[in-house]
């Protein structure tokens, strides 16, 4: 896989990590438990979300700050040749490249980067 395809999907999972941890109505009793503090997690996680978005390629990092200020899914699969961003069928040649994931692609029809899995 490519390691700006890799680094995208690292990126939105950790912003999915932080959606959730700022989103968990029981920090409280979290913070309790695990001895962490909420905030303190947050500012980590935004500070490597920050650092990994910063490595990215000019053309990719631009792209990609345009679609994550849309979509909360900045990368998603195609399956079947589907894009499962918008749902619109992808071309039968970059479904069907034998590189695969060897380079960044995106949706045509929606932008955003696209990983492939069938």
């Amino acid at each position: 896989m490519h390691p700006e395809l890799e680094a995208l999907l690292e990126i939105q999972d950790l912003k999915t990590q932080r959606r959730e941890l700022g989103e968990t109505p029981s920090r409280d009793m979290q913070e309790a438990v695990f001895g962490l503090s909420t905030e303190e997690a947050l500012s980590i996680l935004d500070a490597k979300i920050a650092e990994m978005e910063e490595a990215l390629a000019p053309d990719v990092r631009g792209r990609y700050r345009r679609i994550a200020n849309k979509q909360p899914r900045v990368v998603v699969p195609v399956i079947r040749g589907t894009c499962y961003g918008c749902f619109v069928q992808i071309p039968t040649a970059l479904a069907s490249d034998a590189d695969r994931n060897e380079e960044v692609r995106s949706c045509q029809s929606c932008g955003r980067f696209l990983y492939l899995i069938d």
